[in-house]
């Protein structure tokens, strides 16, 4: 059978790029294909002697309406998995201004904006069934490359794959998390003048938010709550996990955390990275 994997999102958000590196990757890749020959492009890849044996297949117009395809396609026993790349419709205006693109629901709706807002909500279905959603708005190419190569380039590998990203919440929350936890209740190294400067890389900041008796406690928790979770969420197909941690500004607290715990992760044999979104704010 086929490994598939499905690239949906709204346009403009980085299906192509996501397109680009899979096939950098050796995926045979497909775009903007129509949602009726989803079902014969797969049947043509999982025919004897076909060479293809990791198949992406980056959705067309009517990639709405996807999801009964991907039931049938695992009810035969394929391997299908959705990518979903979304971004803030403020960032989609910036690129379509800068690209002079016209949207591709332009003419069902009245303005850049609505036409935005109309895919969004085409795809929201699509969007709650994603194996992994990234959002795109604050990463660049190479940026957006290292977050596919992380999820795609593990040979044969399946276990589930865990993301720990700190942010800020004045900033907004992440698009792509799976689960929020917040970290505003723990000492803040903002009001010390001596650590403001630094980063949650810092030891001195990592030591003045985790060796606290709230800091501690809260990252054991998190830690044992994780840990009787993966596997479940692995058991139940899952791929992909996002698990966001907010403070204020996204510089200190949770950065501290989401590298402790992702450290602690790593050492259970997790299959696990650390991002943080708003660090260079």
């Amino acid at each position: 059978m086929a490994e598939i994997v499905l690239i949906s999102g709204l346009s403009g958000a980085g299906r192509s790029g996501a397109a680009d590196v899979l096939e950098d990757l050796g995926w045979f890749v497909i775009d903007n294909l129509p949602t009726a020959l989803v079902s014969t492009f797969v049947e043509l890849a999982a025919k004897p002697g076909s060479e293809i044996a990791k198949l992406a297949l980056v959705g067309g117009r009517d990639h709405a309406n996807v999801l009964s395809k991907v039931a049938e396609l695992r009810a035969d026993g394929h391997n299908v998995r959705i990518l979903f790349l979304d971004t803030t419709t403020a960032q989609l205006v910036k690129r379509y201004d800068a690209t002079r693109r016209r949207h591709p629901l332009a003419a069902q709706a009245d303005g850049l904006v609505e036409s935005i807002e109309l895919e969004r909500k085409q795809l929201d279905k699509v969007r709650g069934s994603a194996d992994l959603i990234i959002d795109t708005t604050e990463l660049n190419v190479h940026q957006l490359k290292g977050r596919i190569l992380q999820a795609f380039d593990h040979g044969t590998e399946s276990r589930l794959q865990v993301a720990v990203e700190s942010f800020g919440f004045k900033h907004g929350l992440p698009l792509d998390a799976d689960m929020v936890l917040d970290v505003r209740f723990l000492p803040n190294p903002h009001w010390d003048e001596g650590l403001r400067p630094l980063t949650g890389h810092d030891p001195a900041v990592s030591d003045y938010v985790l060796e606290t008796s709230s800091g501690s406690d809260f990252v054991d928790r998190i830690h044992d709550l994780l840990s009787s979770l993966l596997p479940q969420y692995e058991s139940e197909g899952r791929s992909y996990l996002t698990v966001a941690i907010g403070c204020t500004g996204g510089r200190h607290r949770s950065v501290a955390v989401a590298e402790e715990l992702a450290g602690r992760l790593r050492s259970d044999g997790v299959a696990v990275r650390a991002a943080h979104r708003d660090l260079a704010r």
